[in-house]
């Protein structure tokens, strides 16, 4: 049962990346789709650490930092709707 399945999994998945275009597909391919799902919904490095089996918050730094907001883009953010909420209008960005 478990070949059976394991059978079908594959069919599956094969015929989604070739409708995909995508010439090879690894699950490990998975783990960069869902990183970059859970970033910028607002989960910390801990938390996306853990999802994904990392030994260390470090080795999730080197791979993903750059998905992460700095202080200054959640500062010009929040000046930018600070201003829309003071003059009452829509503020082009």
């Amino acid at each position: 049962m478990l070949a059976t399945a394991a059978a079908a999994a594959a069919r599956y998945v094969s015929t989604s990346r070739r409708a995909a275009g995508r010439e090879r597909f690894r699950l490990h391919d998975l783990r960069h789709f869902y990183a970059p799902g859970l970033i910028p919904d607002g989960c910390d490095v801990v938390t996306v650490q853990r999802s994904l089996g990392h030994a260390t918050a470090t080795t999730t730094l080197n791979t993903y930092s750059h998905l992460w907001s700095t202080a200054e883009d959640r500062t010009h953010a929040a000046a930018s709707h600070l201003a829309r909420a003071a003059l009452g209008e829509s503020l082009e960005r």
